[in-house]
């Protein structure tokens, strides 16, 4: 009996170090990593000193060998459906299409997370918290069937949940004596006095209002989606969300109807289809014919594309500042800001490392590994101001370049600098901009949340996506042309094409949601 007893105990023993891995078993495994090419003096993605890095402290730690895959941050979708077709992805994936991810796991592709994450995850699902869209319930299990609590991926988090602003030259205003405009209303005089005034004498013909690139749908959104019905339920904000666009919502149309007038009177950049290359919008703005836009809430001060720097070295004592002016019904000043959710982490089903990838992912959300990787050391990638890190910029070709900001293709568990709390948090934030104000910076992002909500969010899972790019595509198409029709053709124009996108689709995906999420 003694040596059953005995057996037992050493099989139960070798079991445990089997299904654990523990520091004696050395494991492999490969980990994605996004590859954002070497221009700029940024480095390999796969091979570098942050890798090198990793890979020492996960052996010392963990005793997992790591080998990380590049996959094209551009061509992600593309390169990971290959990858996948071929059962040749990395142990641990990422994308922020989730809907590429769904279209795996009705294929068999994406394993069941479910049974291991309160045993492989702690750490994890105490760094991700609660979840704001659902009281009560942890954020990894965000997307938990409804029905069979099958989780086939995790979210990470967007520690800024900032979305986009209407920006607009202070020194215009100034020079014409007129106010920052606080509705939509004052705005669109505004851009009146632009047209017709030239504060920035640049030439009646060249003077643009508002600017906007072929991007519509982004670039006019805080303008736009203030129309829509301030009244509608979640229900319908989420049954009425159609493969990330918007046209479904009541009130939607009315808001085209307007920026239609407002093409029609010369406020908007006229041939803003044309302009597909970022740099043409960039190098616009910076020429300093344009008195307004609206893009990611911090544009015109981020260093990687200098909008302000660059316009300043054109226009002196140019400057945009963030405005909070657009209203709803109510006259609030509505619009949209991110879900707490950031790109998607996944395994494939046919890894056989998974229980090697929940430890690496577990060992990514501890802070004394994260926080090094995103503000790295001293005097190279932060200094430290009034007891916070300022992040500065390795030189190009240095060993310890960040590849991308604040290392973000590497923290997988979130997207932006944690450093355990928000009012840290926001002053990292602010410290992340070169020469600018940190107040600029906390105002315009304060600007953004004001009034702001995610996009509702339901567990059902839906089946229907298959028409996602078209829906996708007819839509931004739509919007474009809708923008630039005569008034008179307008309605014409947009209940055409929106019967279209109902055709190709769209109701189809509008009847499952509805269905999900009963009245």
């Amino acid at each position: 009996m003694k040596k059953m007893l005995l057996a037992l105990v050493i099989l139960m023993i070798a079991m445990a170090f089997v299904t654990t891995g523990c520091k004696s078993e050395p494991g492999q495994l490969t980990v994605q990593i996004f590859d954002r090419g070497t221009d700029g003096g940024r480095s390999l993605a796969h091979d570098n000193a942050w890798m090198t890095w990793i890979k020492e402290k996960v052996k010392e730690d963990l005793n997992i060998d790591v080998t990380f895959i590049p996959v094209g941050r551009w061509s992600e979708s593309d390169d990971i459906v290959n990858l996948m077709a071929s059962q040749s992805a990395p142990d641990l994936c990422y994308t922020y299409n989730g809907g590429m991810i769904n279209s795996f796991r009705d294929q068999g592709g994406v394993m069941n997370l479910a049974p291991y994450v309160d045993r492989y995850l702690p750490d994890l699902k105490k760094l991700l918290g609660d979840d704001p869209a659902f009281p009560g319930r942890d954020f990894i299990r965000r997307n938990a069937d409804i029905q069979t609590g099958n989780i086939y991926s995790i979210p990470s988090y967007r520690v800024a949940i900032a979305m986009r602003n209407v920006f607009i030259r202070k020194d215009w205003l100034d020079t014409l004596g007129l106010p920052v405009p606080t509705t939509t209303e004052e705005f669109y005089n505004t851009l009146v006095a632009f047209r017709d005034r030239d504060p920035g004498n640049v030439g009646r013909n060249r003077v643009i209002p508002f600017g906007v690139n072929s991007d519509a749908r982004w670039g006019l959104a805080n303008i736009i989606h203030p129309s829509i019905d301030p009244a509608i339920s979640n229900r319908d904000r989420w049954v009425y969300n159609v493969a990330d666009r918007n046209i479904a919502m009541p009130g939607y149309k009315e808001g085209v109807r307007m920026i239609n007038k407002w093409f029609d009177e010369g406020l908007i950049f006229r041939d803003f289809p044309l302009m597909t290359t970022a740099d043409d919008f960039y190098n616009q703005i910076k020429s300093g014919v344009v008195g307004a836009f609206s893009q990611n809430w911090d544009f015109p001060y981020r260093t990687d594309i200098n909008i302000l720097g660059d316009l300043r070295r054109n226009v002196p004592n140019a400057e945009f500042i963030a405005i909070d002016a657009i209203t709803d019904a109510n006259g609030v000043t509505t619009k949209d800001m991110f879900d707490k959710v950031g790109l998607q982490i996944f395994i494939p089903s046919f890894s056989k490392n998974h229980v090697a990838a929940l430890r690496y992912l577990n060992w990514l959300a501890k802070p004394e590994n994260y926080q090094f990787i995103q503000i790295g050391q001293e005097g190279i990638n932060h200094q430290i101001e009034n007891g916070v890190p300022r992040l500065i910029a390795a030189p190009p070709g240095h060993d310890w370049i960040q590849n991308s900001s604040m290392n973000i293709d590497i923290t997988m568990p979130m997207n932006g600098i944690e450093m355990g709390s928000t009012e840290l948090n926001a002053r990292v934030l602010a410290l992340g901009y070169g020469t600018i104000d940190p107040n600029i910076i906390v105002n315009a992002y304060e600007i953004s949340t004001r009034n702001a909500r995610a996009a509702a969010v339901h567990q059902a899972t839906t089946t229907i996506n298959q028409y996602d790019q078209t829906l996708r595509d007819k839509a931004d198409q739509l919007l474009a042309q809708a923008i630039r029709a005569r008034p008179a053709d307008f309605d014409r124009v947009w209940d055409a094409g929106y019967a279209d996108w109902l055709q190709s689709g769209g109701q189809e995906v509008i009847n499952e949601r509805s269905a999900l999420y009963p009245r």
